[in-house]
């Protein structure tokens, strides 16, 4: 066992990069050469709405194995925003939200004059249950958005779907960083009125470098969101002309996709099931190993209908003699990829305060932070990034156990 932290100028468990994801690769730039061919053989430029967000669309309706309608937008953020906007709710409206997500969940309800009202999640979980979300409801609420966060799901979807229903209350599930994920055997996406995905580059589902997808079961819901995504447009009605603009319904931006990045998120859409089923096998791994061997790390729980995306590890700060922070930092030093300090914890966030309704603390998502670390994976980890992640966590532990 080397004798010295990284962090303190030992050397690295790991001194190699960890495996880059290379999300896109000949596939990809296969299918653009595609979208170029398609229209040069038409005498036509690609834009948005043509043949390959069609295609992508259609694939990612029977990804999900349901009957529906989707629209790719241009980010996450704005899938949330359509989706949102096509409930056409009267201006201040409360909507429900999960404690943990990405500014853009927050800014979408903001940006239509809504009131974001927030709702804690589980004791040792970032995700929220049925519970923590009845307590929230006001009078004024009409809509809430399930966030199925770090490839977690809310396992407790359909009662809350069952209580909103009773409540006049619609669900949107934001499943950015859990697409192909699984809640008794249905796909995420398909339990609520809505759903949104951001297909960033980061994302386990990629179109590019931004971009996302709105689905809905409702062709009402679907005609809106497509109209709030691209200026007010009346899709669904008979004789519609795209360049007419004297019969457009309301003002609205311009949110579309365009054909190079549809293609992309087709291509990547093929890949999905295979990413999920290799970042399941190395977590399943990870975890066993982890346990095994680690004195102080508690790794999060794994189920097969997860969709990995980032993945909490519990330190057990009472057997070590440094913080949870300062002993994610030294593993950070020691050439293992993960984020010390989870910081989109909304209830935190001092620019937000005055949009939110309440000043309410969701006590259980700052607690199940400040006693985790995020490890950063992908679908190209293996059995030696296993054997490093564990090596630097016993190293780490044992110059900072507090026991010795």
């Amino acid at each position: 066992m080397k004798d010295k932290l990284a962090i303190h100028g030992g050397s690295k468990v790991r001194t190699q990069l960890m495996p880059a994801r290379n999300a896109f690769d000949n596939r990809e730039l296969e299918i653009i050469k595609q979208v170029f061919a398609h229209y040069r053989c038409r005498n036509q430029d690609f834009g948005s709405q043509g043949h390959y967000e069609h295609l992508y669309t259609d694939a990612f309706v029977q990804y999900l194995e349901t009957n529906g309608f989707a629209d790719a937008v241009n980010s996450g953020t704005s899938a949330l925003f359509v989706s949102l906007a096509s409930l056409q709710l009267p201006p201040g409206s409360h909507v429900l939200v999960s404690p943990v997500t990405n500014p853009g969940t927050i800014n979408a309800i903001i940006l239509n004059q809504l009131i974001p009202v927030i709702v804690d999640s589980c004791p040792d979980s970032y995700v929220t249950n049925t519970a923590q979300f009845e307590e929230r409801i006001t009078d004024l609420t009409k809509a809430v958005i399930i966030v199925h966060i770090a490839g977690k799901t809310v396992s407790t979807i359909d009662e809350i779907i069952q209580v909103s229903r009773e409540k006049g209350i619609f669900v949107i599930e934001d499943c950015s960083q859990a697409p192909g994920a699984r809640i008794n055997g249905k796909k995420v996406g398909t339990f609520g009125d809505l759903s949104a995905f951001s297909t960033m580059y980061r994302k386990s589902l990629a179109s590019g470098g931004c971009g996302g997808l709105v689905f809905t079961s409702s062709e009402k819901l679907y005609n809106l969101v497509c109209a709030y995504a691209d200026r007010g447009k009346p899709f669904g009605q008979p004789h519609f002309h795209h360049s007419d603009p004297t019969v457009f319904m309301f003002p609205a931006l311009n949110l579309n996709q365009d054909e190079i990045s549809c293609a992309i998120g087709l291509s990547s859409l093929t890949k999905l099931d295979d990413l999920i089923k290799s970042r399941l096998n190395f977590l399943f791994d990870l975890r066993e190993s982890i346990t095994r061997h680690s004195k102080v790390c508690n790794p999060s729980p794994i189920s097969s209908g997860d969709s990995p995306f980032v993945y909490p590890i519990s330190v057990d700060t009472d057997q070590i003699v440094c913080s949870k922070r300062e002993f994610a930092q030294a593993l950070l030093a020691e050439g293992i990829d993960l984020n010390p300090h989870y910081k989109e914890i909304v209830c935190e966030w001092h620019w937000v305060k005055p949009y939110l309704l309440d000043s309410f603390v969701t006590n259980n998502a700052i607690e199940y932070r400040d006693k985790t670390f995020n490890l950063y994976l992908n679908e190209n980890y293996g059995r030696q990034e296993v054997e490093d992640i564990v090596e630097a966590i016993v190293k780490v532990e044992s110059i900072l156990y507090s026991k010795l």
